[in-house]
């Protein structure tokens, strides 16, 4: 067989991209595609730098991820539920925020059983509880290079790895147990799948693609559908087989999703009301209004919805509209390298012109296309709740056109030979603009950025002009462009791991603090004046004991989240038999408490205390039964139920601060602790 040699290159320097027919070379030594195209592509042999290097990038990922996880506490919201799960099998399946499951967290369960179950095993500590995050942020960082790989060989692979591992908002969301870090693994595992159906049209890894963005749907609901429209597309367009065959395929596929999806939903909502807990975050205690609502269209609408989530965003992410991912607070989080991206995608695919329908490098361009232009239209445009750290999702798209883009400009004819550069030009300055809005912290690193920037752009286009040298400097050009465009990012990233600046909990962002928002807010105040007990060791049946994280770690609650030691010890002594240990406003007090004493606690309106779960009559039952004895109101109690607290104010007894020793609650939190004398 012989090598089809375009009359302008070797076969040895020309090499097309994946999917290209397969031939030999001249001299037999190895094989090779056939030119196309993209230019250059890799040899099918792996070369022999290729896997030392990507472990070499797993290992940066597992040290930015994981640095000091043993003092990690992650959202007291979400630690306090895997604590509870780790005590109560049922907490555990409904992902109640209390071991007496009263309520739920306002997401599905799917991110909280891995934490439980290690948790049950090593006890509550940093290790349970951002331990298993990290595991799964280096996980989504090989698949990625696993996806991109196959579509684009080895260098656009390991370009892309690297990307993602160096993304600012992804390593400050990977030090946190917040659900978004599986939510990624579980799409890129996706993307993985259909790419597998693409270039095999076998309806088994469509169904596979599903199930995975099922189990996504599991841990963050509607938000984990934004990949659907671009793997419906692609497949539609590119998949192999007729049309009537591919559109069957995405009807199966479709059934799979629904099933993959509903079958925890259906559950929970068809088990007895009176035997379950209550839906955090929904209006009338159905999985069903926090889907549609909650989160839902009420995160795109701004509409309220349970929790009251309406009206958010310019709290946490900024004001909607086009710029918000290049805004104050967005732009340092995952903007870097969005120019470049566009860049690449809008190049590689002319450069793909003439392939046929089926080309699988296409189908790769458009597949992480789609991911993108849909997470960034919604971000940008949503109404409501918003925090910097969804925009994780949108990193593993932009790691893969950064990698594959790359090599498509640096290998493309000598026409496009403009494209490399000038994605280099404006990333760097992009970059440029962004590190000087932070002039104080470390100002070198932006000039290295432009220095880096200007060192590789005028590389690239001397070698444009003299051709005899352009292999070589071209690739050390492009190599210092790539490390001005990706500078930026790794300086935030390596902030975030070794300086601390991400351990914010309920919002955790990257890099330096920045004006212009309330990016940085979350997390909350630390508990006073008291340390956190022995952490849990599972005893020979396996039920966890004790129950509060140890090693010191603090519990962070939101606005009148903190509680004296002298009244949360005062409460222990005197539980009696009462299944909750007391009722508080909302979920930011009551993990506090339980993250303390590893005890039940009520939160009567959810996670920000509007949750319609208590009634007047369900805590004259619980009182009247003697599952519990105190009630603490005021502090975080924003637009709680007035009925149950004017019951309560006229029915319940004050506890004054002299029978708990310490200062009075209502004085520094604006608290008040009754009792039922019933």
């Amino acid at each position: 067989m012989t090598t089809h040699t375009p009359p302008s290159a070797a076969p040895t320097t020309r090499l097309s991209p994946p999917g290209a027919p397969m031939t030999r070379d001249p001299a037999g030594r190895h094989w090779q595609r056939a030119p196309g195209p993209y230019g250059r592509a890799p040899l099918e042999r792996r070369p022999p730098w290729a896997r030392p290097a990507l472990w070499a990038i797993l290992g940066l990922a597992a040290v930015l991820y994981g640095w000091r996880v043993w003092s990690l506490s992650g959202n007291s919201y979400y630690s306090a539920a895997v604590l509870s799960g780790a005590h109560s099998w049922k907490a555990f399946f409904f992902g109640s925020l209390d071991a007496g499951s009263y309520i739920t967290v306002d997401k599905p369960p799917l991110a909280l059983w891995i934490p439980a179950l290690v948790a049950r095993v090593i006890g509550v500590n940093g290790w349970s509880l951002v331990g298993p995050q990290v595991v799964m942020g280096v996980a989504a960082v090989a698949v990625l290079y696993a996806t991109v790989r196959r579509s684009f060989g080895y260098r656009a692979a390991l370009i892309a790895a690297l990307v993602l591992t160096l993304t600012p908002i992804t390593v400050a969301i990977d030090r946190d147990n917040n659900p978004d870090t599986l939510l990624v693994l579980l799409l890129v595992l996706g993307a993985w799948a259909l790419q597998r159906a693409l270039e095999s049209g076998r309806l088994r890894w469509l169904l596979a693609c599903a199930a995975f963005v099922g189990l996504g749907f599991n841990t963050k609901m509607m938000q984990a559908y934004l990949v659907l429209p671009g793997f419906a597309l692609v497949y539609l367009l590119c998949a192999k087989g007729s049309t009537v065959r591919r559109i069957g395929h995405l009807a199966a596929a479709g059934v799979a999703l629904a099933v993959s999806s509903a079958w925890w939903m259906l559950i929970v909502d068809r088990w007895p009301a009176s035997d379950r807990p209550y839906i955090g975050g929904s209006t009338n205690n159905t999985v069903w209004d926090l889907v549609i609502g909650y989160n839902g269209l009420g995160r795109i609408f701004g509409q309220s919805a349970g929790g009251g989530g309406a009206g958010q965003g310019a709290n946490f992410g900024g004001t909607s509209g086009a710029g918000r991912l290049f805004n104050q607070i967005m732009a340092g989080q995952i903007s870097w390298l969005i120019p470049f991206a566009v860049i690449a995608l809008v190049v590689a695919v002319a450069l793909r012109g003439r392939a046929p329908r089926t080309d699988q490098a296409r189908a790769g361009l458009l597949l992480w296309g789609g991911w993108l232009a849909v997470h960034y239209a919604v971000f940008s445009f949503a109404q409501g709740t918003f925090h910097p750290y969804y925009s994780t999702a949108m990193a593993p798209a932009l790691a893969a056109l950064v990698g594959a883009g790359t090599v498509a400009m640096y290998e493309a004819p000598r026409r496009w030979s403009w494209a490399l550069p000038l994605a280099f030009a404006v990333t760097g300055g992009w970059a440029f603009v962004v590190l000087r809005r932070t002039p104080s912290w470390h100002p070198w690193v932006a000039w290295l950025v432009a220095a880096a920037t200007v060192a590789g752009v005028a590389g690239l286009v001397i070698a444009r002009l003299a051709p005899r040298t352009r292999t070589r400097l071209a690739l050390g050009a492009a190599a210092v462009g790539l490390v001005g465009s990706l500078a930026g990012p790794a300086a935030y990233a390596t902030t975030t791991a070794f300086g601390g600046t991400g351990e914010n909990g309920t919002n955790p962002t990257a890099g330096p603090a920045t004006s212009g928002g309330m990016g940085g807010m979350g997390g909350g105040p630390r508990m006073s004046g008291r340390s956190m007990p022995t952490g849990m060791k599972p005893p020979t049946g396996g039920t966890p004991q004790g129950g509060a994280p140890s090693g010191g770690m603090g519990a962070r609650g939101g606005p009148g989240g903190e509680v004296s030691a002298s009244l949360i010890s005062f409460l222990e002594k005197n539980q009696g038999g009462a299944t909750w240990l007391v009722a508080v406003s909302s979920a930011q007090s009551a993990s506090s408490i339980i993250l303390q004493t590893g005890k039940p606690v009520i939160a009567m309106g959810g996670f920000t205390g509007s949750d319609p779960a208590m009634t007047v009559a369900k805590l004259k039952q619980y009182l009247a039964e003697g599952k519990l004895r105190y009630v603490l109101v005021g502090g975080d109690n924003r637009g709680g139920n007035t009925a149950v607290t004017d019951w309560i104010k006229k029915n319940m007894t004050v506890v004054k601060s002299t029978e708990y020793g310490g200062g009075s609650t209502s004085s520094s939190t604006g608290q008040t602790l009754y009792r039922y004398n019933g």
